[in-house]
């Protein structure tokens, strides 16, 4: 093979439309431009959104306020409520907590503080809030805050 060889797929390529050259084209009298105004006219040079003078959507849309901060990290909450199911003396990282169906995504853990915990757990997360934190000492457990991304060992090794 070729390079002259090499064709277009059928259907791939189209002819030109030739406007303008008789009815029996079927482009002719108005040449697909229907019947007069201002897109019918020559040099039509209408830019993008515009609305004939009409103020148009882009600007009659409320302009969103505030600043939206590209770098947020935005974390998957876990109450400590929630962490009663496991035995005591477990180790509770993001692998265990995917295992137990308590987290849908991948995104960084944070351990909130509403509900009880009852059980002397090891609970390994992103962030803690200060309630959380407070539970989970207050019920005989420790705390391990790894950075946000970092390798976690899983509780299988």
């Amino acid at each position: 093979m070729r390079l002259h060889d090499l064709r277009p797929p059928r259907g791939a390529t189209h002819p030109r439309k030739r406007v303008g050259r008789g009815n029996g084209s079927g482009h002719g009298t108005y040449s697909t431009k229907g019947i007069k105004g201002q897109k019918a006219r020559s040099g039509n040079d209408l830019r993008v959104g515009f609305e004939g003078g009409q103020l148009p959507l882009v600007r009659r849309m409320a302009a969103k306020p505030g600043f939206k901060n590209p770098f947020r990290v935005q974390y998957e909450p876990v109450n400590v409520g929630a962490l009663n199911r496991f035995e005591d003396g477990t180790r509770v990282d993001a692998a265990l907590l995917r295992g137990a169906r308590l987290l849908r995504t991948n995104r960084p853990v944070k351990v909130l503080g509403e509900g009880t915990l009852e059980r002397k757990l090891t609970v390994v997360a992103d962030r803690f809030s200060a309630s959380a934190r407070a539970a989970i000492e207050a019920a005989g457990g420790t705390v391990e805050e790894v950075e946000v991304g970092a390798e976690q060992p899983s509780a299988a090794e």
